[in-house]
């Protein structure tokens, strides 16, 4: 096994099963009439009537908020309709990531229908760094702009904001993230997150903001909104990609969203899907780490304008061009992630005092920045601690920031506010930079932050487990009815069971890549297949047929035009069980 795995995977993970009003849980049985496990997840969803749980079931249109809901939206529509109406310049400004640029090829896709006068930009990753720059509000004066609307970034954008109004440049914000005090003059800032803004769900994406300003300006002119369900494709991406809470009403666009990429017929998306090699009907983990990825490439290692013109492309030849050029960029960003996170690696396994850490703070020059955030999502997986990956950026240090469940990293590094130059994100990932002989106050002072404020038992990895099952019971029909609680992602994981006591039947194997094959049973189950990523070294213990417990997720497997059920292995106990 590598140096982590014996380092940081051999800690034990807890299997904590939440707790689970019994009394609903009998309710919902009574009402629906199906499986009491799922009356279980149900409930462990906050589902607790039949209503709520036809809702959840069956997603809507009907379900969606009133886009006038959200603060500025009537100003915002009647901005966006006078620059229609005037024929003026528009230029949609988004992020250079998934989320940014699946928010223009939403808006653009929707606006060119009724106006021409249109333009996009994406700023350089390492030139101009994230969100709306001055080279970006340059571009757009002497492009003769006359409205910039900014996707997914702009809500910090204060300066940047009052050039483009000294310059005659009207700004509409379309954002997502945490807004500080004081907002931009902006002629519109669309943020739920808002503290003065109702809008009932405060979780959509970038790109449903755009969606929601889409939303309204069609509602605004007593149009039918069908016409809107195709640019639901894009949402779903999004809302995949950027690790929303797939609930409420990222709940109902994704449900919407994932059909409609499943039936596609836009060029660029059909490429990127063909690329993938993901079989179809895809899932949000498909488009997580099949198409994600590729879209991201395009930003991390070069220019982001790539990902939106194979998106919007109308041609299919043209659109698998840069589907490629972007699968290219793919495993080049894998290579480069491989190296830097073994660096990174041993670099935190060189201090001495790295077990006593409560974070993860490091720098070097020569890290790629388009890569970073990846790696400390990979640092976090590895030694379960809050993580900041950083390296040289224009004389700065700058880099992304990752957590574990239930830390809250972006107020932890707002504790560090006077040592940095600046810094955004929310609670589970951020972004920041400071100056270079900073560097070493911010690394202890973090490490205070984190050390007073993190609970003791978010340091421990942990597995939230639904509840337990025996193996009988998975047959097609629960199959059937369990796929139904998807699209599945934060807030609605794709529930884990527990089963005690299973043993091999003798056709366990070990896998190339120190990975297992499973084949087990209950004693008084039928065989079931699973696989076990990474847990190679627990083939001799598996192998002696003696009983352990497995806790897992059920996944359809597609191999060779055939589909079966399989167990996806989370962990394995041998002797030890489910802390309640």
């Amino acid at each position: 096994m590598s140096e982590i795995a014996t380092t940081t995977t051999a800690r034990q993970k807890r299997w904590r099963t939440p707790e689970t009003n019994a009394e609903i849980v009998c309710q919902l049985q009574q009402a629906l009439g199906i499986h009491p496990i799922f009356c279980t997840l149900l409930a462990q969803r906050g589902i607790t009537t039949f209503d709520e749980a036809r809702r959840f079931f069956r997603p809507e249109w009907s379900h969606l908020h009133d886009p006038f809901l959200m603060k500025d939206m009537e100003k915002a529509v009647a901005r966006l309709s006078a620059a229609i109406q005037k024929g003026e310049k528009i230029l949609l400004y988004g992020d250079y990531d998934v989320d940014g640029t699946t928010s223009i090829a939403l808006l653009y896709s929707f606006l060119i229908q009724h106006h021409k006068n249109l333009d996009y930009y994406i700023p350089d990753r390492y030139k101009e760094g994230y969100g709306v720059s001055s080279e970006g509000i340059w571009y757009a004066h002497e492009q003769g702009v006359n409205l910039i609307i900014t996707l997914d970034c702009g809500i910090t954008a204060i300066n940047q904001v009052k050039r483009a109004n000294e310059l005659g440049i009207a700004v509409i914000i379309c954002d997502h993230h945490l807004p500080e005090a004081t907002l931009p003059a902006a002629v519109a800032v669309l943020d739920a997150k808002r503290s003065d803004c109702t809008y009932p769900f405060k979780e959509l994406s970038g790109c449903g903001v755009a969606f929601k300003l889409a939303q309204a300006y069609v509602r605004a002119q007593g149009w039918n909104e069908d016409q809107l369900l195709e640019l639901t494709d894009f949402l779903a991406v999004s809302i995949a990609c950027d690790i929303v809470p797939i609930v409420d009403e990222n709940r109902t666009l994704a449900w919407l969203g994932m059909q409609q990429l499943n039936r596609t017929q836009r060029p660029g998306l059909k490429a990127l899907i063909d690329l993938s090699k993901r079989p179809r009907p895809l899932t949000v983990s498909d488009v997580v780490f099949g198409l994600g990825p590729m879209i991201n490439a395009a930003g991390r290692l070069a220019d982001a304008h790539q990902a939106v013109r194979m998106l919007l492309s109308g041609d299919a030849n043209i659109a698998y061009d840069y589907g490629r050029v972007l699968e290219t960029r793919n495993k080049l960003r894998k290579e480069f992630d491989q190296r830097i996170f073994q660096e990174a690696r041993e670099l935190f396994l060189q201090d001495p005092r790295w077990q006593e850490r409560k974070s993860i703070v490091l720098y070097q020059p020569h890290w790629h920045k388009g890569i970073v955030g990846i790696v400390a999502s990979r640092m976090v997986e590895a030694f379960h601690r809050p993580t900041i990956i950083l390296t040289n950026s224009d004389n700065k240090v700058a880099g992304s920031a990752r957590s574990v469940n239930g830390f809250d990293i972006h107020h932890a590094i707002g504790q560090c506010r006077d040592l940095l130059l600046s810094y955004g994100g929310h609670a589970h990932a951020a972004g920041l930079s400071l100056r270079p002989e900073d560097f070493s106050f911010f690394q202890d002072r973090l490490e205070a932050v984190v050390t007073t404020h993190i609970a003791p038992e978010t340091l421990e990895p942990e597995i939230e487990v639904a509840c337990d099952i025996d193996l009988k019971e998975i047959t097609p029909g629960f199959w059937k009815i369990l796929r139904q609680f998807a699209p599945f992602g934060p807030g609605n994981h794709n529930p884990t069971f527990v089963a005690r006591s299973v043993q091999d039947i003798g056709y366990s194997k070990l896998l190339t890549g120190n990975h297992l094959r499973l084949c087990i049973k209950q004693a008084d189950s039928t065989s079931f297949l699973g696989v076990a990523f990474g847990r190679g070294d627990d083939f001799t213990k598996v192998r002696t047929r003696q009983p352990f417990d497995l806790c897992f997720n059920l996944q359809e497997n597609h191999w060779n035009e055939m589909t079966s059920l399989q167990l996806v292995v989370k962990d394995m106990q041998f002797g030890k069980g489910v802390e309640g």
